[in-house]
Parts: C-alpha cells; structure tokens; sequence
C-alpha cells in the first residue's frame, strides 16, 4: 500500500504532535470519495469539526496544487496551502497535502501542521484512506499530551463522516 510522503520538518516523531487515522471500507471507490475530500465547502456537510471554509484569489471550489484557503477546525483559524495534489486515477492513489498554521510566526500561539490524505483503491472493491497529521509549536505539545488526543479522535470522526458521505450519494 502507499504511504505519505513527509516534507522534511515534519516527519513523525520529529514533532511534537502525530496523529494517523485509516479506514478500509468494501463497496467505494476512491472516485466516489475524492470529491468529498477535494471541495472544502463540503466538509461541514459531513464533518462537524470543520467551519468556514473559503479561498484567497478568486481559487477553488476545490483544491489544487499550490492553492491557499482558510478553514476552522479544533477552534483553530487555519490558514492553508496545498503543498501536493495528485487526483486518483484507474491504478494511482489520490494524495492531497496542506500546510496549516494558526497564529503569527515566532511566538507561542503559533502552531503549524503537515495534512496528509491519500485515498487509493484496493482489491475487492474497497477503498482505503489514510489520514496522518504533524504539528510542531507549542499548541501541538498541548494536544499530544491531552488523552484522548482530540486529533485522533478528531479525524476518526472526519473519516467516518467521508465514508458516510461517500455511501449517501
């Protein structure tokens, strides 16, 4: 199977945050998903820990290479750009990635994070999708050593959501 492809300062455990959440699931597609994870505007639609998404430029609706957006999420405003995106095609897993950071460079408050997906088709008709996260910053020490780590369980919840999504059309 695939796995994420890190940028430098953020492979795991080289920060002080990592979460991975995975879902393995028989009758989709990663064409039937992919819309769902590359259109931002719909993500409040199936996953309550997302709000007010939109984009800089005139962009979107949906993401692309290099894009920025902003969305909110675990009471963070985060800022965004696209850092990969390769759509899934007939053999190629679909990867999306973005640089997420909240408040201003060189201070405490400041968090930034590396958001990785890849959705890729397996045999038998299912469909896998992986989503992994690093943070680095203070905010991300503060979250990794809350238990439950809300970023688990945060994107567990956004999977599940996904895939309920995903069925429903």
């Amino acid at each position: 199977m695939n796995a994420i492809i890190w940028p430098e300062d953020f492979v795991p455990g080289f920060t002080e945050n990592f979460a991975s959440n995975e879902v393995i699931v028989a009758g989709l597609t990663a064409q039937a998903v992919w819309p769902l994870l590359a259109t931002p505007e719909l993500w409040p639609t199936y996953y309550a820990n997302s709000a007010n998404p939109r984009f800089y430029d005139g962009k979107g609706p949906e993401l692309a290479q290099d894009i920025r957006f902003y969305f909110e999420t675990f009471g963070f405003p985060v800022e965004a750009r696209v850092t990969e995106y390769v759509a899934p095609t007939a053999g190629e897993a679909g990867r999306v990635a973005w640089h997420g950071w909240a408040g201003e460079e060189n201070t405490p408050e400041r968090l930034d994070v590396h958001h990785a997906w890849l959705v890729e088709d397996l045999p038998g008709g299912r469909v896998r999708i992986l989503t992994q996260e690093t943070q680095r910053g203070k905010p991300a020490e503060a979250l990794a050593a809350t238990t439950p780590n809300p970023m688990i369980n945060g994107h567990q919840a956004w999977l599940e959501g996904l895939v309920a999504a995903a069925r429903a059309r």
